[in-house]
Formats: structure tokens, C-alpha cells, sequence
């Protein structure tokens, strides 16, 4: 009886995780790379990105050297756990070592808004 009752508070949980989050870290993920990230200053706010679209440091977007446009990528810092998801709309970094460059709004979440890079790992969420 109790195993039923744990259960149904664990998909009242799981519900919970997904209305507050809507890419929710359940969400299947392929560990793809791993370095060093940076983050976009403020001062491009307003340009192109390679996608087209205007970059907005407040939005949760991010630059990858090959990644399809529109594909989301969760980002942790290994320094603290922290994590969040982007999504590709540029190319880049250019900086020989880097293997990202975030939005201001992503480098703030996981706290490399400070020291302007971090060692990351990157995770593919699938498409659903």
C-alpha cells in the first residue's frame, strides 16, 4: 500500500518540475563537449546573429561552432553544478579554447557572469 502512495507523489512532483520549467531537466540529453565558456557583452545587444534573429542579452541563447540553429543545450558549470538551457542562434566563439559563448541572462544563471568564462560540459537535449 505505501509503494503506490509514493508513487502518485512522485508524478504529482514530476508535474510540478514541468509546469515551472518547460525544457524541464527530465528531458533526454546527449553529453556532446566539454571546455571553456564565455558570454557575449552587453554591448551587441541589438545585432545580428547568424541565425538572423537580433541578440538580446536577457534572452537565453548561446553561440556554437557547428550546432543546427534552434537546437537546445544544457550548459554546467563544473565549478558549481549550476546549469540552464540554451538555444543556438549564432556561431562561435572565435577565441581559440572555447566551445561556447552564452547570453549574459545564461552566463548570470550559472554564475560566470563575474569571472566572464567557466569550464562547462554541454548536454543535446532531444527533440521532442
Amino acid at each position: 500500500m505505501l509503494i503506490p502512495l509514493l508513487l502518485t507523489v512522485s508524478a504529482a512532483a514530476q508535474e510540478v518540475e514541468i509546469a515551472a520549467n518547460p525544457i524541464a531537466e527530465i528531458a533526454e540529453a546527449t553529453e556532446i563537449d566539454g571546455g571553456t565558456a564565455s558570454y557575449y557583452g552587453r554591448e551587441l545587444a541589438g545585432n545580428r546573429t547568424a541565425s538572423g534573429e537580433r541578440f538580446d542579452p536577457g534572452q537565453l541563447t548561446a553561440a556554437h561552432r557547428t550546432l543546427p540553429f534552434g537546437s537546445l543545450v544544457r550548459v554546467t558549470n563544473m565549478a558549481n553544478g549550476d546549469s540552464v538551457v540554451v538555444r543556438i542562434n549564432d556561431r562561435g566563439p572565435f577565441h581559440r579554447g572555447r566551445v561556447i559563448d552564452v547570453s549574459h541572462a545564461a552566463a548570470r544563471e550559472i554564475g560566470m557572469h563575474r569571472s566572464g568564462t567557466a569550464r562547462v560540459k554541454l548536454a543535446l537535449l532531444a527533440d521532442d
